[in-house]
């Protein structure tokens, strides 16, 4: 997949005349995208569009106008982007209760190693990107993980045709979900080079 440029990144008034169109394009997108893992966890995979929105916004909010500024978080949200023959996600802790969050947090510690997807029988384990800053290993974990997953050539061709699930098996947690035709339709066009 395409990595972003600098020069994908639209300066602030350029931005703020495309930005409610892009935007809702964006959200539809990451419907299609989301993919709830039983009652606490949900995942949303990445792509080249995702991370331009989060950038955007992000220079949005902070008021970045120096090439410099944009350059770092092109380089940090580029990470994010997968790499040929992977797919990226976000998997987000989805606990809005203060009481609950500090009850499960420790119980997670590590899920991060329990998220895989199975593609005809064939599993991919997640890894994480930035796993040190995200988790204190034996205490707590955060409530957000940035994983890849790397797809074998058998898992990519297979991809499309399903079935595809996404499967936790933590110790603490488990939960299967099978993506729909449309998920798998969208977070296919992830596979193909570019």
């Amino acid at each position: 997949m395409r990595k972003l440029t600098l020069d994908d990144i639209k300066d602030l008034r350029e931005y703020e005349r495309e930005r409610d169109e892009f935007r809702r394009r964006v959200v539809e997108m990451k419907k299609r995208r989301r993919v709830q893992l039983g009652d606490l966890l949900t995942i949303t995979f990445e792509n080249t569009d995702t991370m331009r929105f989060q950038v955007q916004e992000m220079a949005r909010a902070e008021r970045m106008l120096t090439d410099e500024q944009i350059a770092y978080e092109v380089e940090t949200y580029n990470e994010l982007v997968p790499d040929d023959g992977e797919l990226s996600a976000t998997l987000f802790l989805e606990i809005d209760d203060l009481a609950r969050l500090h009850e499960w947090l420790p119980k997670l510690t590590r899920i991060q190693h329990h998220v895989h997807i199975d593609v005809g029988g064939e599993r991919s384990t997640a890894r994480e990107t930035d796993e040190a800053r995200l988790t204190r290993e034996d205490e707590i974990t955060s409530t957000v993980h940035y994983l890849k997953f790397a797809l074998t050539p058998a898992q990519q061709a297979n991809f499309a045709a399903g079935p595809v699930y996404i499967v936790v098996d933590h110790p603490s947690y488990q939960a299967t979900a099978e993506l729909t035709d449309e998920q798998r339709e969208e977070i296919a066009g992830d596979l193909v080079p570019g």
